[in-house]
């Protein structure tokens, strides 16, 4: 996964927004990344998981990106990731070349040639 990240890092389609330091990556979540870099390594994920899992759509993502939320004495409950998060991320993905909108079958994102290459170079190759 590292190597893929440095390659994402190269690429100035994607870049964190002014507000990434700032917003939790879901409701479940109380605080903000504590890393520097959380915005490239989620892209990496994101990725790899259209990869895996597509045509994948924003929804279906944001449930594998979510958790448990603590409430208090009640019971924990299944909360989704945050969607607009991976809503820009996909549009960065999109915007640099490496998915795109699935045009037959089943509606989301699948993988370019082009992000097809990007994995199997970086030996990130989804089976």
């Amino acid at each position: 996964m590292d190597k893929l990240i440095q390659e994402l890092t190269k690429n100035k389609a994607i870049q964190a927004p002014e507000w990434a330091k700032f917003v939790k990556t879901g409701v479940h979540k109380e605080r903000p990344p504590v890393q520097d870099n959380w915005w490239i390594i989620r892209s990496a994920s994101v990725l790899k998981k259209v990869a895996k899992f597509g045509p994948v759509g924003t929804n279906s993502l944001a449930k594998q990106y979510g958790g448990k939320q603590n409430r208090g004495y009640k019971p924990d409950i299944k909360k989704s990731g945050s969607r607009n998060i991976i809503r820009k991320v996909l549009q960065q993905l999109e915007e640099s070349g490496l998915i795109q909108a699935n045009k037959e079958g089943k509606a989301g994102k699948v993988l370019t040639a082009q992000g097809r290459k990007l994995l199997q170079d970086t030996k990130e190759d989804m089976k």
